[in-house]
């Protein structure tokens, strides 16, 4: 197989592989990540013909596309697309738009080329852990790829599948995105209200630890949760900037669409939309509102809010809005 795409998620996917005895060609644009992994085993390719003359016979290839949802995916795909043969396969594991990716797969379908989506979880652990991975698209292009799919998972026969046809995979993992918010949203509201109770003094490590045992609450989440609070229990200097990566909002978009209640996800995304503001409109509106009617005292801003980057685990060449797993987005400033 060849992989597109050698940051955290990529990078790790060709280790794992390479462990369980895959052959792998790899291409990315760092070339000290290429000439790392070429040391573990893969072999390297210096553009996408390259890459794809090392994978065997047209028509019996497989490309694994690990990069950014969005315009990015669009250029490497069109790419694939321009050099493949019909029969080929082209695995989109990113965190694609679902509606992107079914009218990718039917303009694909036209020249022949499979496209399996895989949405995929697992992050910076999936290397030792395996990944979990929701497999969208036509069943014989699905049961071509899981040797490989058997050798990502946490084992051979759980952790993957098949949801559906083309789009189905990264349906599911958009809603997966959406529970992860919803979940993540009432960990830190509770940790918030008992680190408010100061006289009780609670020691939110101890507290966080005791959950993972035992507890109805317990999680991996928490068990991440909890190694987090160990190493840095006040949470100094870090900002309440939370990014988030576009599936929570698809997932809120289809709730409506669909005419299915998402409240929980729907108030944990509008949640980090209010991180990612420096200072609320709303809340000046409010403010003032108040000052007008009952005549009461207001605060005002007597500087303005400066931010660093602690950076990822593994940054490469990457910008800080792909550090930080955003859509584009930037933190939205008061004027000047």
């Amino acid at each position: 197989m060849g992989m597109i795409g050698l940051g955290k998620m990529g990078g790790n996917m060709v280790r794992r592989l390479l462990a369980g005895g895959h052959r792998i060609a790899g291409l990315d644009r760092d070339a000290g990540v290429m000439a790392d992994l070429t040391a573990q085993g893969m072999v390297g390719a210096h553009n996408t013909a390259d890459l794809l003359g090392k994978l065997g016979q047209p028509g019996e290839r497989a490309v694994w596309m690990m990069v950014p949802a969005g315009p990015i995916t669009q250029s490497v795909l069109e790419d694939l697309a321009a050099h493949m043969a019909p029969g080929d396969i082209i695995i989109d594991g990113g965190n694609s738009n679902f509606k992107d990716t079914m009218r990718r797969a039917e303009e694909l379908r036209a020249q022949g080329i499979h496209y399996v989506d895989v949405g995929t979880s697992g992050g910076v652990w999936g290397l030792s852990e395996g990944y979990a991975m929701m497999v969208g698209g036509d069943e014989a292009a699905v049961e071509r790829l899981r040797p490989l799919l058997e050798t990502l998972a946490p084992a051979p026969d759980r952790g993957w599948g098949r949801m559906g046809p083309s789009g189905s995979g990264h349906y599911v993992k958009m809603v997966h995105n959406g529970i992860e918010y919803g979940m993540m949203q009432a960990y830190a509201e509770g940790f918030e209200l008992m680190k408010a109770k100061t006289e009780f003094d609670l020691d939110m490590a101890q507290i966080a630890e005791l959950w993972r045992h035992g507890s109805v609450i317990r999680s991996w989440l928490l068990d991440l949760t909890a190694e987090a609070l160990q190493q840095d229990t006040g949470l100094d200097g870090v900002s309440d900037y939370v990014a988030d990566s576009g599936e929570g909002r698809w997932t809120i978009i289809d709730s409506v669409e669909q005419g299915v209640p998402t409240p929980v996800i729907t108030l944990a995304t509008q949640m980090r939309f209010r991180s990612q503001q420096e200072l609320s409109y709303a809340g000046q509106m409010l403010s003032v509102m108040r000052r007008a009617f009952g005549g009461h005292a207001i605060k005002t801003v007597e500087a303005h809010r400066e931010e660093g980057l602690v950076p990822d685990l593994n940054p490469a060449n990457t910008s800080a809005a792909e550090q930080l797993g955003e859509t584009g987005q930037q933190r939205v400033k008061d004027p000047e």
